[in-house]
């Protein structure tokens, strides 16, 4: 596995890391010991971040949970990366996010949901927020608590994280960035780099499609993609993607190989530090961290981008 650094933080971070999204039955129901199997085999396969947030699961909170579980006697050893910001609104009732005590409350609650003393990152979960002064100040508080090491924010907009790091005080900003979603290349990681920002990518598999296993017949179930075929807009997208992924196939096998394109794709890019592909079994978690053992030159760059164009 390879290692990079994670911007101006310094810390020395697998370029694959493990998003726990997939483990909570938001993408099809899982039990808790294949949840922890899998945490397990993402370290043993040489990961050391894992990414959460505190509504991810049925019921919300439920894969910090069971991530807190599953990395019981090596939780010194990885780095953990949650989220503040929506627990809560998936069920009825948001909690609220006005004032610093607020946001501590969050924090404290996500670490007793994972039985730790401290979170290496928390990020705001608010990517279109106006005015994040209440994070900024909540985030403030809970690092001079020593509940966290650093923080940062969850967003694609350069305008949203140029508010968060109005001070210079935003270490970390996760973004949505794969083969199928080039947007962020052209300003929002050379600002990154500029600033020293560690950069989690999430979605380097575009929702799985960059598998190459789905068809424009294709309909979704799970409690996340499912939507996608009630908008017509989200379903011609989806649809166009499909097209992508079938030019792709062309010249990189569907499976294994094309899951391993697309995830070193993304850390490919110098601004990158970790990419955080989901996984439901040990088998898929395997998949994804032997795409972290090189990344891929130039004239392979390229001719990805050409051929989903």
């Amino acid at each position: 596995m390879l290692i990079k650094p994670f911007g101006k933080l310094g810390w020395s971070v697998s370029v694959i890391g493990l998003g726990t999204w997939n483990i909570g039955n938001q993408w099809g129901e899982i039990d808790d010991a294949t949840s922890w199997a899998t945490i397990r085999a993402a370290f043993d396969h040489g990961m050391n971040l894992f990414d959460t947030a505190e509504s991810y699961g049925i019921p919300n909170g439920l894969s910090e949970v069971w991530l807190g579980q599953g990395l019981a006697g090596i939780r010194h050893r990885v780095y953990v990366v949650s989220k503040i910001g929506n627990w809560g609104k998936r069920t009825g009732q948001g909690v609220p996010k006005t004032t610093v005590d607020m946001i501590r409350l969050c924090g404290h609650a996500i670490l007793g949901r994972m039985h730790t003393d401290y979170l290496d990152v928390v990020l705001c979960h608010e990517g279109d927020i106006e005015d994040p002064t209440i994070y900024l100040e909540g985030f403030e508080a809970l690092l001079a608590e020593g509940a966290i090491r650093a923080y940062g924010i969850s967003t694609n907009s350069l305008d949203v994280l140029k508010r968060f790091n109005a001070n210079g005080t935003c270490s970390v900003v996760q973004v949505d960035y794969s083969l199928l979603n080039r947007a962020p290349e052209a300003e929002f990681l050379p600002y990154c780099q500029e600033h020293g920002i560690a950069v989690m990518v999430r979605g380097p598999l575009a929702q799985g499609l960059l598998s190459g296993r789905y068809t424009k017949e294709t309909v979704f179930t799970d409690a996340v993609r499912e939507a996608w075929h009630q908008d017509p807009k989200r379903q011609q997208r989806f649809e166009r993607q499909v097209e992508q992924v079938e030019r792709l196939a062309e010249i990189v096998a569907p499976g294994e190989e094309m899951v391993k394109t697309a995830i070193a794709y993304t850390f490919s890019h110098p601004a990158v530090s970790v990419t955080i592909p989901g996984a439901k079994s040990p088998t898929q978690a395997a998949t994804n961290a032997a795409a972290g053992e090189r990344g891929l030159d130039q004239n392979e760059i390229e001719r990805l981008r050409a051929a989903v164009e």
